[in-house]
């Protein structure tokens, strides 16, 4: 994608979320268990302006957020982070530095694809809280979401902080994963302390396949599907190998 279009979705994603959290910000958030709508939108524009001090410090500072932060309004907290965000980005190229936890991208262009990213799934949530419809998610966005995922948290988490993820990959047998989202594809291989994704459907049988529309795909790996029963997405394989990438998300994701 663009970087033009990440800036497009973020701005229509942010949108939608700052009016659906005006509706009811004492509604639980059932993607996102012990958060109220509330605690959500403080969650976003907590994460916005540490982002925006990342790119015009150059320093992810911890520890987040500032103590004065909890005497804000969520709503307002929201506003002053957005407002920071598209400041900065307006005034940097994509190439400019800036720091990120992803050591291969030290870029503002990371930070425009994360908030989009980052965005869309908590828009989600509130739609999902407050009993509004979700919007669609475009194709393109979702597709990059899974790419996203799959590579930038999955597969560098279990190569960068391999410890985390003992739990589930220490005894793995080792499983291939297919998972397919309209035209794109990406083919997963776990083992003992590893995770590796690769670029289209590959050679050779999968021992699980997910397949799906981007936006189903997107929300079932992000597990934001909803309560409506089907999400959408087909899954053939293991249930024990379906619930070994799970948990490797949702650590790699924490």
């Amino acid at each position: 994608m663009e970087f033009t279009r990440f800036l497009d979705c973020l701005a229509a994603d942010h949108d939608r979320l700052r009016a659906v959290v005006e509706t009811d910000a004492d509604a639980p958030v059932p993607t996102c268990p012990g958060w109220t709508v509330a605690d959500l939108t403080r969650h976003v524009g907590e994460v916005y302006l540490h982002k925006s001090v990342a790119i015009r410090e150059g320093v992810e500072r911890e520890p987040w957020p500032p103590e004065e932060f909890a005497e804000e309004e969520p709503t307002a907290l929201l506003d002053r982070g957005y407002a920071a965000l598209r400041a900065d980005f307006a005034v940097r190229a994509p190439a400019d530095p800036a720091a990120t936890w992803y050591g291969p991208d030290q870029s503002v262009g990371f930070w425009m694809r994360r908030m989009a990213q980052e965005t869309v799934v908590h828009r989600i949530d509130a739609e999902l809280a407050t009993g509004r419809p979700v919007a669609p998610v475009p194709a393109d966005l979702a597709v990059d979401g899974i790419d996203e995922l799959l590579k930038v948290f999955a597969a560098y988490s279990v190569a960068e902080w391999g410890d985390y993820f003992t739990d589930v990959l220490a005894g793995s047998p080792g499983h291939t994963f297919l998972v397919r989202a309209g035209d794109a594809a990406w083919r997963v291989r776990t083992g003992p302390g590893e995770l590796t994704v690769t670029d289209g459907a590959g050679d050779g049988p999968a021992d699980v396949t997910f397949s799906g529309t981007p936006e189903a795909v997107l929300r079932r790996l992000w597990n934001r599907e909803g309560t409506g029963g089907d999400d959408g997405v087909t899954v053939e394989g293991a249930p024990e190998a379906v619930e070994e990438l799970r948990r490797c998300i949702v650590v790699a994701t924490e």
